[in-house]
């Protein structure tokens, strides 16, 4: 491949002499500072001791974060195959930047002069920051004029977004900051592994723990996060909403609900009260293998403490039940008055780095920046005035992004430019995504290496680290920062900005993304918030340096930012919050006498997302280089498993062999196996491409599997 040099740190490309920025990768977004070494490269990652979220810590990951950033396989010229109809199968040329924009705008006015505009999509990613989501969305409907943009978040957040839209009429996935978490008495923890995907969160349970907090966590597996549970409940994936129909059975049942708190503050208690009878601890026991006795200790325990919180993650909400799944834990959290207040809450914690702002801004396929939905006229006509544009000039909505690739299969996407994402690896039934991209009369990816989706690309283009590019992201609180620009980009890479505003340019539509810098595409952002959910036209980089952060809404540049929301009301014109009663649905495929067990999937803590940085990054590859399966020693026995035996896991969609860990830590029916490595390796080849009705979330978490003894 072209243009593969070694970085270096010099003194010509480092932009910030304070050298102090944030982590690239989870959603808890911590501060690092880059101090001078003597060893190679020449600078050294330390945790900054001022930013108020994990003041002090960093994970491995933050620590060895760098590593990427300077690594030899960095893209640093614009690169291209000649052999537009197999690029999987070519060289890579380099091109001068004017070259290729020139190239990529003439194709994309060809494909849309010969299919519609619409016949070009955008698929953004949860990493990047606010201004270029913000940016991303705005080109796909300005300069692109089509209704096609999504993004990977799509596969983290979706499902408990649309569920706190629901129950409280809004979304963000903390309502209160993570210092609440230590006041807390009762702490459930439901399909959520912290310990290995937010490790700098687990201070704040220890300290809960230290002051007399139950915790109780809920997943499949015995993980680093149960280690530190009074109780953990070992769920077969699937059954979320069966356990927590007896949770409300029991506290309903015996009246230990907060009677003045679900009369004045929510509605549906009524609905619920009946949709839960039928599910009698005794009955969960039958349904779930979990005990009677454990049913009532927790419903009991969660119902009479004096604080409590409930925070899930992918677990449960990577279904396709699981709208309805996080609905049932709200249910748990607004039954027993235990949010709006001190040491209470309910929250989804989010997965991404800006996972949070990422979904706020415009790359959902519904949505304008501020949470407004594209189909509101009155949110079009507001926005559209902000960019200066008529209102029946913008698109309508979109699909999601697997029926994005799903439609690139199906023939009616013609090209596609991907930023910040993986979705050949990251995809559900990635074998439709493969032959998908291949079917691309124009596929351009900007990204700091060759990724597996890359591999097809027409274009691939140099983008720019963390370190290297300004601007704000949300963490899991709804915290805004300022990430500082630390290093200059190296080689002929781009910040992403400058990218989507010089092909605006090179489009024919330049004259709506004029920009000096990042902070105005900042300020426009906050203007194109005002009066949404996600309001954030009080918020300046002045105020954000300053204060180390502020937390959405701020509606005016006096106002001091929501750290707590739903003191007082919740974001229903009522003020009310919505009860539902959940009636537990069979997943999308159900094991059977063919395919007898379920596979479930997730990260491990040494990688991120589809791991094309971290698989480049030494000192985290060596400690997990492959994916291991875990399986119960039942299951074990009943294969025949060998000492140096290998295990094939085969589903409807294909067969795949792993390394395989026997451990009593997994629920004897379920094989888990990680997600961040590609090919062979990937997982995601034979997982279920099923989607949540309301969410459009791929159902990662339940696939019915049958497994094989491999010698």
């Amino acid at each position: 491949m072209a243009a593969i040099v070694p970085i270096a740190v010099t003194t010509t490309n480092v932009a910030n002499k304070t050298l102090t920025s944030h982590c690239c990768f989870c959603s808890m977004q911590c501060s690092l500072m880059l101090l001078p070494s003597e060893k190679s490269p020449g600078l050294v990652v330390k945790p900054s001791p001022d930013f108020p979220v994990a003041t002090g810590r960093l994970c491995q990951k933050g620590l060895l974060s760098l590593e990427h950033v300077l690594h030899s396989e960095r893209i640093l010229e614009p690169l291209y195959k000649a052999d537009r109809s197999r690029p999987q199968a070519g060289a890579w040329q380099q091109a001068s930047w004017k070259d290729a924009y020139k190239d990529i705008a003439s194709r994309i006015q060809e494909i849309q002069a010969k299919y519609g505009n619409d016949a070009v999509s955008v698929y953004g990613g949860g990493s990047l920051t606010n201004e270029v989501s913000y940016l991303l969305g705005k080109f796909t409907r300005v300069a692109l004029r089509s209704k096609y943009i999504d993004y990977n978040g799509r596969y983290c957040m979706s499902s408990a977004a649309a569920a706190s839209n629901q129950a409280f009429g809004i979304d963000r996935g903390m309502p209160m900051p993570l210092s609440e978490i230590p006041h807390a008495k009762y702490i459930i923890l439901a399909g959520t592994n912290i310990a290995e995907c937010q490790p700098t969160m687990m201070p704040y349970l220890m300290e809960a723990k230290k002051n007399g907090a139950i915790i109780v966590t809920i997943d499949p597996r015995n993980t680093m996060t149960s280690k530190l549970a009074d109780i953990h409940v070992r769920l077969q994936p699937g059954f979320d909403s069966v356990f927590i129909n007896g949770l409300l059975n029991v506290i309903l049942t015996e009246r230990l609900h907060a009677e003045s708190f679900v009369r004045e503050r929510t509605v549906g208690l009524d609905q619920l009260s009946e949709t839960v009878k039928p599910y009698t601890a005794a009955r969960v026991e039958a349904l779930t293998g979990v005990l009677e006795g454990v049913v009532r200790t927790i419903a009991r325990g969660f119902a009479k403490a004096e604080t409590g919180i409930v925070l899930t993650a992918r677990g449960l909400e990577q279904q396709v039940n699981g709208v309805e799944n996080t609905l049932n834990y709200i249910n748990l959290a607004l039954i027993t008055g235990k949010i709006g207040r001190k040491g209470c809450g309910f929250g989804t914690i989010t997965g991404q780095a800006n996972g949070q702002g990422g979904r706020e801004h415009g790359q959902k396929a519904d949505q304008l920046p501020g949470y407004r939905l594209i189909e509101d006229p009155a949110a079009r006509e507001y926005v559209a005035k902000v960019w200066g544009i008529e209102p029946e000039e913008l698109p309508g909505k979109g699909v999601s992004a697997y029926e994005m690739l799903q439609k690139i299969d199906e023939g009616e996407i013609k090209a596609m430019i991907v930023l910040g994402s993986n979705p050949i690896v990251s995809s559900p039934n990635s074998s439709l995504v493969e032959r998908a991209l291949k079917k691309l009369e124009l596929l351009v990816v900007v990204d700091l290496f060759e990724s597996e989706t890359a591999k097809y690309a027409h274009w691939l283009l140099p983008g720019s680290s963390f370190l290297e590019g300004e601007g704000t992201l949300t963490n899991l609180e709804g915290r805004v920062f300022h990430r500082a620009q630390v290093l200059e980009s190296p080689g002929n890479s781009k910040l992403d900005y400058r990218f989507i505003s010089e092909l605006a340019d090179a489009l024919g539509r330049g004259r709506y993304f004029q920009y000096e810098g990042i902070e105005d595409v900042f300020n426009e952002l906050a203007l194109a918030t005002a009066g949404g959910k996600a309001d954030y036209s009080g918020i300046t980089y002045e105020r954000l340096i300053q204060e180390k952060g502020i937390f959405w809404p701020c509606p005016a540049k006096g106002h001091p930012g929501t750290p707590y929301m739903f003191k007082d009301r919740f974001n229903h014109p009522d003020g009310k919050a919505r009860l539902f009663g959940i009636t537990p649905k069979m997943p999308a495929e159900p094991i059977d006498k063919d395919y007898p067990f379920v596979l479930t999937t997730g990260r491990v803590g040494g990688h991120y997302l589809s791991g094309v940085q971290t698989r480049r990054t030494e000192g985290l590859n060596k400690k997990a280089p492959v994916p291991i399966a875990e399986i119960h020693p039942w299951l074990a026995g009943k294969i025949g498993l060998g000492t140096d035996s290998k295990i094939r896991i085969t589903s409807r969609r294909g067969s795949l062999v792993f390394q395989v860990k026997v451990t009593e830590g997994i629920q004897p029916r379920t094989v888990f196996v990680p997600f961040h490595w590609g090919e062979e390796l990937s997982i995601n080849r034979i997982t279920n491409d099923a989607l949540d009705p309301t969410s459009r979330m791929p159902e990662f978490k339940i696939c019915a599997v049958r497994i094989e003894r491999v010698d």
